[in-house]
């Protein structure tokens, strides 16, 4: 068995990824995920093992098939748990797809998606529990996570420190100590 201690972050960047001329940098869901490596280099209580970090990395022009996609699978294999960065700028490419598939429907990873669109639980989901069509409208943009996230425990929270933090140090959101079901978490 792989160690499974890091947590793989999934999140949309153009295609072809080139890093030259800002790149993924510059690129709206990429900022969050330097965000959550930022609270990582500044708070050693805060959990996050960086699964981008086990694998070597590749250059611009990579094959997808010989070098890419089998990258991404490793370091899945790797993983406790998926983050996935989830927004209004958040489109359906090819490895964001791969990603969701495999850590879901092979690895069984269970996933905390962050929404850095929103700021409070309440504007996920309403006083009853149910998810905001603002929420499922997202889903929507990812037909692979829409349709495969009942398959592992899956956490639904704004982009906060406070809250990626709790949920990092919960077990339940770990693939070697999973719950069952759908959470959205307050401080």
């Amino acid at each position: 068995m792989n160690n499974r201690t890091g947590n793989y972050v999934a999140f949309y960047v153009d295609e072809p990824f080139y890093e030259g001329n800002l790149g993924a940098y510059a690129a709206y869901d990429f900022c969050y995920y330097q965000m959550i490596k930022t609270w990582k280099a500044t708070d050693s209580d805060f959990h996050f093992v960086n699964s981008h970090d086990k694998t070597y990395n590749v250059k611009d022009g990579s094959s997808w098939e010989y070098t890419l996609k089998p990258r991404l699978h490793d370091r899945l294999l790797r993983s406790k748990n998926i983050i996935l960065i989830l927004s209004s700028h958040t489109k359906y490419s090819r490895a964001l797809r791969e990603e969701i598939d495999y850590g879901v429907n092979t690895c069984g990873l269970p996933v905390i998606v962050i929404y850095p669109d929103f700021s409070k639980n309440t504007d996920i989901v309403d006083s009853r529990g149910d998810f905001l069509p603002q929420i499922t409208n997202l889903w929507n943009k990812l037909p692979i996570f829409r349709d495969s996230m009942d398959e592992v425990a899956t956490v639904h929270i704004p982009f906060q420190k406070q809250l990626l933090k709790k949920v990092l140090s919960d077990p339940k959101f770990t693939v070697q100590h999973m719950g069952d079901g759908q959470y959205f978490f307050s401080v």
